[in-house]
């Protein structure tokens, strides 16, 4: 910093203080030379002025320092904001695809409740149920008898209502079946899984006919002599074209031992 003190006297110049001062007596005695205080106390004014920038400076720094950190943190929570917002967006747009999906179901596909069965669905049911207490039907059976225009003639959904809400032991309706054809008509146990099975006859399913021929007590061996007979005195076939008739796959489908059995014990 620059200083008020006057500048040293160059080598081999005569000293100022020592110097006479014109304007005053001769003889007189020079005044004495007057203390340097102004100068030590601007230079501490000046020191202090400067220690006073340099705290304006620093607290400027630091105000300038804690606002670009405020900054930061503002621009990072202004811009944190946006994508909390946007996590939330699906959720909150999930509400109307879900009740879109529901609303999507057509109510008149829902089965009718309790009081509001149509009276032609009750028919269909009735029916149903007699012919699987009496006739011992299968369900494919029953649905085509009831929709057959030959038959009961229903619409297909009051059919498919009755066979849904028809309480039937289906495995005891094939075993029924094939007693019958085995008390009446005398056939073979295959015979009767093929007729139980058939789309042209019962149309149990296989599981349902394998229970029913596994489960029935018939006496195979007396089934085929039965048949024999009735071929001997209805058509009057040798006792040889009954035995192929007995045995073949395209006839009654006995057993070779079945078939032999009714042959020989037919003049019994």
């Amino acid at each position: 910093m620059n200083s008020t003190l006057p500048p040293s006297p160059e080598p081999g110049a005569p000293d100022p203080s020592s110097a006479p001062h014109f304007g005053m007596p001769a003889g007189a005695p020079a005044p004495a030379p007057q203390k340097k205080k102004r100068g030590k106390w601007f230079i501490a004014g000046g020191c202090g002025c400067l220690a006073i920038i340099a705290l304006a400076i620093a607290g400027c720094s630091a105000i300038v320092a804690t606002s670009s950190v405020d900054g930061e943190d503002s621009s990072t929570t202004t811009e944190a904001a946006p994508a909390a917002v946007e996590e939330e967006s699906p959720a909150e747009e999930a509400a109307p695809e879900e009740a879109a999906i529901d609303e999507e179901v057509p109510a008149d596909e829902e089965a009718p409740a309790e009081g509001d069965v149509p009276a032609e669905y009750t028919s269909a049911l009735n029916s149903a149920e007699s012919y699987s207490e009496t006739l011992h039907m299968s369900q494919q059976g029953i649905f085509d008898q009831l929709t057959s225009e030959y038959g009961d003639q229903f619409s297909e959904e009051a059919a498919q209502y009755a066979v849904d809400n028809l309480e039937a032991d289906w495995n005891d309706n094939a075993l029924k079946s094939a007693e019958s054809y085995s008390e009446t008509l005398h056939m073979s146990k295959q015979g009767i899984y093929d007729q139980l099975t058939s789309e042209y006859g019962e149309q149990f399913t296989e599981e349902q006919a394998q229970y029913a021929i596994d489960t029935i007590v018939a006496d195979w061996n007396q089934n085929a002599l039965e048949s024999a007979k009735s071929y001997r005195d209805t058509m009057d076939m040798s006792p040889e074209a009954i035995r192929d008739q007995l045995s073949s796959e395209y006839g009654d489908q006995f057993t070779q031992e079945e078939a032999d059995y009714a042959v020989e014990n037919l003049d019994g």
